[in-house]
């Protein structure tokens, strides 16, 4: 039987919060029976921070009218300077943010939420489609991810990645600025999106070798490290923070590896140790997770704490990571 990661003392204090994290909590790290985990997961849509967001959702079926932006977001206002942080209001980040909780789906299909989108949300690049995707390759995963999520059709976007992998094996959201090499977050937000297509539909063999490709780009690198002088991508590589965003860190790379084991039923690629044992070390006496610094921009509302507080969603994210990685190499006990 699999060890639970974290002690009784921290066990009780994540229990303690919102049903959207509570669930997972139960299910991840407690291995709760199912019927208790999904009675929890059920209140997402009527309490908390899950029926908030929902409140939130416009007669068109959009969060703060617009696609990627909120509505007459102002592009040279503000908020669009160096450092502002981009508003997390609009309709993209509010559909990841609750498929990310946990809300049935039903509960959006019920609202026809894909349709609403389709008939009245565009890109802000090129007034496109929204289900049909746009050029950003973060972009593109989320809409995999949430159109399958919303039973949308977005096979075609799937097949966009197929076309748009670079020659290392990843992608990169400033291709079309001129941008020839990968970048790993762009890469990790595209297979987070792919990761959703294979669960979904099985994926094809086309889609199945962009992935094998870009998971390859990132372990290479052991996920952390540039491959030409094996220097750390950047400082933010080590930093957490929650909500995730399209961020990149230790955290979400090991917790994508960790997805993607559990759901081909694969061992762990040994190049993830580093990256795991980097989360491992950041853990705190007591046993918790610090939250390292907060993303910038507009949000609906505030769903954890402030820099250097320990924050309940990182804890559970690592713990998760940690048993995950404990079991697999060491063995179940």
């Amino acid at each position: 039987m699999a060890s639970v990661p974290v002690s009784d003392d921290v066990a009780a204090w994540l229990l303690d919060s919102d049903p959207a994290l509570r669930w997972q909590v139960e299910r991840d790290l407690l291995r709760a029976p199912a019927d208790v985990w999904q009675a929890t997961r059920a209140r997402i849509a009527t309490e908390g921070f899950g029926a908030r967001l929902l409140a939130l959702q416009d007669e068109a079926g959009t969060w703060a009218g617009g696609a990627f932006f909120p509505a007459g977001f102002d592009f040279d206002g503000p908020e669009a300077q160096p450092g502002a942080g981009q508003p997390w209001t609009a309709t993209t980040w509010s559909l990841n943010t609750l498929r990310e909780w946990g809300l049935d789906p039903a509960v959006l299909r019920e609202r026809d939420t894909a349709g609403l989108i389709a008939a009245n949300a565009r890109w802000e690049y090129d007034d496109l489609p929204y289900w049909g995707g746009e050029v950003d390759a973060c972009i593109n995963g989320f809409t995999l991810a949430n159109g399958l999520w919303l039973g949308a059709d977005v096979d075609g976007v799937a097949d966009w990645f197929v076309a748009h992998q670079m020659a290392e094996g990843g992608w990169n959201c400033e291709w079309v600025e001129g941008s020839t090499r990968a970048s790993v977050r762009s890469t990790l937000n595209s297979l987070k999106g792919l990761l959703a297509y294979e669960e979904a539909t099985g994926g094809t063999d086309a889609v199945r070798e962009a992935q094998r490709r870009a998971e390859e780009y990132l372990l290479e690198r052991r996920l952390i490290h540039r491959l030409t002088t094996g220097e750390p991508v950047a400082d933010w590589v080590f930093r957490l923070a929650y909500p995730f965003r399209a961020f990149y860190d230790v955290l979400t790379a090991t917790d994508y590896f960790r997805a993607a084991s559990l759901l081909r039923d694969t061992p762990p690629d040994p190049r993830v140790a580093e990256a795991v044992e980097l989360v491992r070390s950041q853990r705190q006496p007591d046993g918790t997770w610090l939250q390292a610094r907060r993303h910038p921009g507009r949000v609906w509302f505030e769903v954890d704490v402030d820099a250097g507080q320990p924050s309940k969603w990182l804890t559970f994210h690592a713990a998760r990571v940690l048993g995950w990685w404990d079991d697999s190499v060491h063995g179940s006990c």
